[in-house]
């Protein structure tokens, strides 16, 4: 009984801590929220170029539920075009979407197919159990299946796409030495995301693995509740998106927005299911199968969410790929700096491609 009244202790005392510094961090946010909020509402009202753009408005040619090993529909979108197919695949917390700008440009130059990942988009979710980066790896070997049986293939990867990539090369490194054609990897990772600071201050950042059994955790209800809270906090998500997921001062509103509404739209329940394998994600020692393809990196000089370093680290195990940095870059510099990084593919592409 002694023990565990010491044990029981101990734990009040450490939970008293993490509140205690989770507390000060939140008090530091709240402080600043007034002025943000202005700022918020100022930078709304800015010439935008994206004000009329229609984001989320494709066009499509076939559109497809594909069923996964472990029983989650994913909806999948196929645009018809020449030349190998470009399969997109998109990160953490977003969906299709993030490709915009990409199935813009190139519709009509080639074959494109996107789907939305497990719990994201109008993907269905786990009913029970945690996502693993394993299982996104076989969701996109069901979708090629049921989408590219035959040809070529060029592998476009986002954040958590290029690491469902990298998953898929584990697991079919094969398919990468008769079928892919090449890679093209966006903001991403092969693992020591748990090192990443967000650009938090160090003494709130140490404690992400204490809290990520809490989060884990959560259950249905909690979770229903903390989206509310979302919801109702617009401004400060929309600030936050524009701070975290962009490298400009002044990014486009309308892009902001477009970004904070795929945010929104992926449950705090299904972000609590991931966490554990995005931050146990390591697979550098294991990238061999793509050595035998062309591979383009492509990352922001601003990515705080997966730093340039970790691209660069890549390159470590791949001397072969090219390294595409972009000035002013945040985590999704392929909204944020479009251009650019269309440029680069069609710089790569026109040189790998037969």
């Amino acid at each position: 009984m002694g023990t565990e009244v010491v044990k029981g202790g101990s734990r009040k005392r450490t939970a008293g801590i993490i509140g205690a510094i989770v507390g000060l961090a939140a008090a530091g946010v709240a402080a600043g929220v007034a002025t943000e909020r202005y700022i918020v509402r100022r930078s709304k009202n800015a010439d935008d170029p994206y004000t009329d753009e229609d984001f989320g408005v494709w066009d499509f040619d076939e559109e497809l539920t594909v069923t996964t090993d472990d029983g989650i529909d994913l909806h999948v979108e196929v645009v018809d075009g020449p030349g190998p197919t470009l399969v997109f695949v998109h990160g953490f917390c977003l969906d299709m979407g993030t490709f915009h700008f990409q199935r813009k440009h190139y519709e009509g130059k080639n074959r494109m197919v996107l789907y939305d990942q497990p719990g994201h988009g109008r993907s269905g979710r786990l009913t029970k159990g945690e996502y693993t980066i394993d299982s996104l790896g076989a969701g996109l070997r069901a979708v090629l299946e049921a989408t590219c049986p035959e040809g070529p293939i060029v592998l476009v990867g986002h954040s958590m796409g290029g690491m469902t990539i990298m998953a898929l090369a584990e697991q079919l490194p094969e398919l990468f030495q008769t079928r892919v054609e090449a890679c093209i990897l966006i903001s991403t990772s092969a693992g020591k995301l748990d090192t990443v600071t967000f650009g938090f201050p160090e003494v709130v950042a140490r404690f992400r693995r204490p809290l990520l059994p809490l989060v884990g955790f959560a259950g249905p209800i909690s979770s229903a509740v903390i989206d509310r809270g979302r919801r109702a906090s617009t401004d400060l998500a929309w600030l936050l998106t524009r701070r975290y997921g962009f490298g400009t001062a002044r990014p486009s509103p309308a892009l902001v927005s477009y970004v904070e509404k795929m945010n929104s739209t992926t449950s705090t329940e299904v972000i609590a299911r991931y966490l554990r394998t995005l931050y146990t994600h390591s697979r550098l020692l294991v990238l061999g199968p793509l050595k035998s393809v062309p591979v383009l990196l492509v990352c922001g000089d601003k990515d705080v969410l997966t730093p340039l370093a970790h691209t660069q680290e890549i390159t470590s195990v791949l001397p072969e790929a090219e390294l595409d940095v972009i000035a002013d870059g945040g985590h999704v510099v392929l909204l944020e700096h479009a251009g650019e990084v269309n440029e680069a593919m069609d710089a790569f592409l026109s040189k790998v491609l037969p």
